[in-house]
């Protein structure tokens, strides 16, 4: 996995093999990353990250200059792996290590860009929880996106708050916004 853009670009970072990890694909993350830059001053939002497995997604956000991430992940592998990537290149990333249900149930942090990386094997009932917990705890600011990562084989569009999604290979990221 590399950063594609940004203060860090070019840089490669290895995570263990024994992390539950399933890394964004560096063509679905640069077409991602084209559309947050066309609606998004990267320096002047604040990352919410479920899901975080590696947290590639994050060090890309901060490579851009984005200085108020945080992500979230179940795996203490995982947090200990985001944690020591972070440190090593003074990446402004704070962890947290929940379950992102229970964490999204009591949640009051507030971002710009919510973006989840659900396991592609849930069912939609588990993706419908993610958008269903954003949207009633008020977690996006003013004109923020919930952006959810999903194979092809899923469909979100009956969700609430779904505005639209893009696909790359087998990667589709759904875009859910304020109604």
């Amino acid at each position: 996995m590399r950063i594609i853009s940004g203060l860090y670009k070019s840089r490669k970072i290895v995570a263990p093999k024994n992390l539950p990890v399933r890394p964004t694909t560096d063509m679905a993350k640069e077409s991602l990353f084209n559309i947050i830059n066309n609606l998004y001053y990267f320096d002047d939002i604040s990352v919410l990250d479920l899901f975080a497995g590696t947290g590639n997604i994050s060090y890309e956000f901060a490579s851009r200059g984005t200085e108020q991430i945080t992500c979230v992940d179940q795996d203490f592998g995982c947090i200990k792996f985001i944690n020591k990537t972070a440190e090593a290149f003074g990446m402004p990333i704070q962890t947290i290590k929940s379950d992102v249900f229970k964490f999204l149930e009591k949640a009051t942090i507030q971002a710009n860009i919510i973006f989840a990386d659900p396991p592609y094997n849930f069912e939609l009932e588990q993706f419908s929880k993610i958008p269903e917990f954003v949207f009633k705890n008020n977690l996006l600011l003013e004109d923020g996106v919930l952006i959810v990562e999903h194979s092809k084989h899923t469909n979100l569009s009956s969700l609430e708050n779904f505005a639209y999604s893009k696909s790359y290979g087998g990667n589709v990221f759904s875009f859910f916004e304020k109604g």
